[in-house]
């Protein structure tokens, strides 16, 4: 018997700590792929644990996840990552990003002695993960990834986006990989997400997970599947897509594209309702797909 603990989904990143802006008006928050995608993968009934980089004296703002039985293998840091997000309220989807700070690369040394059935890569900017990490990662099994913090350059006071110079290697060890429709047209150059998905596809990934304001599209065995978001507000824009990314993979795991497609979306639909994690019920998700069909 093996003492090494074994989880459904392993994720990596950096655990923010936000300042979002809303009309002129900024709140600190907690954000983060692996903030807001841990916490939907447990909701789920899954087991999951986050590796991550941050600076002591924000250490405290992980006991919100371990009260979720969320296992956190944290790493002292100079800095905690954070980004200013700004937006206007009447145009939630638009946003001005700025850094507040980068804990620097993960290294696979910070890795614990753990096996999980998927692991999860999911940077918020660019550095913190290199090629190395990725394909010793992949070696260990499936590979998620989501491409925002390798397109997302830090270049001096501002977030840019920039070709991720090393993609075809990087997708090579891909399993499932996420990006939004800005990404999609960076690194394929097409307008049409489902050519998108094609183009990124050929590089080695199985399954393309993209997001954008009206939805979730997903390639997935030379097949395309959509399902709409229709939220009534947008209060919790932020974290959309770590949402929508991390629950498509945690229902993924024991059901088919097309369903982990539509749920991704019922929960993404309910998590822009309210600020932070989705923390609800499985009963209104499974209410939000009836109401669809």
């Amino acid at each position: 018997m093996s003492s090494h603990p074994t989880y459904d989904i392993l994720m990596f990143g950096h655990f923010a700590k936000d300042r979002n802006v809303v009309d002129g008006q900024g709140k600190i928050e907690s954000g983060g792929a692996v903030y807001f995608g841990s916490v939907v993968v447990r909701r789920i009934g899954l087991r999951v644990a986050i590796v991550t980089r941050l600076h002591p004296d924000d250490f405290v703002r992980l006991d919100e996840l371990k009260q979720e039985g969320i296992d956190v293998f944290a790493k002292p840091a100079p800095q905690t990552s954070g980004i200013e997000n700004s937006y206007k309220s009447a145009d939630m989807e638009r946003r001005i990003c700025k850094p507040l700070g980068f804990a620097g690369a993960l290294q696979i040394a910070d890795v614990p002695d753990a096996t999980a059935r998927l692991y999860a890569i999911t940077p918020i900017i660019a550095g913190e993960f290199d090629l190395a990490f990725l394909r010793a990662i992949a070696a260990r099994g499936p590979l998620a990834l989501d491409a925002q913090g390798f397109v997302r350059v830090r270049d001096g006071d501002d977030l840019v986006s920039r070709p991720w110079k090393e993609m075809a290697d990087g997708l090579k060890h891909v399993t499932y990989l996420k990006v939004d429709r800005a990404e999609a047209e960076l690194l394929t150059g097409e307008t049409d997400l489902a050519q998108a998905a094609r183009k990124l596809a050929a590089y080695g990934p199985r399954e393309i997970v993209l997001t954008q304001s009206s939805g979730v599209t997903v390639f997935a065995d030379g097949q395309i599947y959509t399902a709409p978001f229709t939220p009534r507000s947008l209060a919790g824009r932020t974290g959309r897509g770590d949402t929508c990314f991390m629950s498509y993979l945690g229902r993924r795991l024991t059901t088919s594209p097309a369903d982990a497609c539509r749920f991704a979306a019922a929960v993404t639909t309910l998590k822009q309702e309210k600020p932070g994690p989705w923390r609800g019920a499985l009963a209104e998700v499974q209410a939000m797909i009836a109401q669809w069909k």
